[in-house]
């Protein structure tokens, strides 16, 4: 009977942290460029009480065994990286990928995030920063009299200047991918770190070798759909239901054994 209510509790503490996954979605529903998650369930060590194949006898061997399992637990969480809706912002500085591949970030100590977050900001310094500070990768300087902003599919940055000066090349957006983007560390702030399960990253000009292109004036949304989620948190709570009932059956189990035996 204890075992029944430990392999109960195993099934309390995986849906708990499943839930958990699924109001981070939620929470995220607006977040630009948030892609869900997913919980990944596992069946724990079983007991094997009478092995598969054990002898019954001098010439028959049993078709099935007896083993008992020990419960359950999530054995991961998993970025699904599926593209998002495309949102119209008419803002110059605002860039959405069409396909995979990630911006490059600087961050303050130097290192290298990734993100597809693309409402870039300006700072006092006319450079192209995220909405916490931290530099595009290139840095892309904007100058002075810029009278207007052409980021191409390309990635190419151009700038019309103002009084008929002519146009003038800023740099050039790169994307980063890798082999297995589910591997990528979230971070918060929409940044994301390479990790040895994702692999190092390849850098290329958008929309070459199978790359995203970017859309100005556009930002990508969250992946999330509202309305599944909401299917898979009733199915959790249902599942969370049943397992407590279960440490209810086995405490009730108990209890007649106890008062009257």
């Amino acid at each position: 009977m204890d075992a029944s209510l430990w392999i109960a509790k195993t099934g309390l503490d995986a849906q708990q942290k499943r839930m958990s996954v699924i109001s981070n979605n939620l929470a995220n529903v607006n977040t630009t460029g948030f892609k869900r998650d997913r919980a990944n369930f596992e069946d724990l060590l079983y007991q094997n009480i009478r092995q598969p194949g054990g002898a019954t006898g001098a010439d028959t061997l049993t078709p099935t065994g007896l083993m008992v399992g020990t419960g359950t637990r999530i054995l991961t969480t998993e970025k699904i990286h599926a593209q998002g809706n495309m949102i119209n912002t008419e803002n110059a500085l605002d860039i959405a990928i069409d396909g995979p591949g990630f911006m490059q970030i600087t961050q303050a100590d130097g290192t290298i995030a990734y993100t597809r977050d693309g409402a870039f900001k300006i700072n006092a310094e006319g450079q192209v920063v995220t909405g916490h500070g931290d530099l595009l990768d290139p840095a892309i300087v904007i100058p002075d009299n810029a009278a207007s902003i052409s980021i191409g599919r390309d990635g190419t940055v151009t700038a019309e200047l103002v009084a008929g000066g002519g146009q003038v090349a800023l740099g050039q957006i790169n994307l980063a991918r890798f082999i297995n983007p589910a591997g990528l560390q979230p971070m918060g702030q929409n940044l994301y770190k390479e990790t040895a399960a994702s692999g190092a990253p390849v850098v290329l000009v958008p929309g070459t070798e199978g790359i995203g292109f970017l859309r100005q004036g556009m930002l990508e949304a969250s992946n999330v759909n509202v309305v599944e989620e909401m299917v898979n948190m009733i199915e959790t709570q249902r599942a969370y239901e049943v397992n407590s009932k279960s440490i209810s059956a086995t405490d009730g189990m108990l209890r007649f054994l106890n008062q009257n035996l």
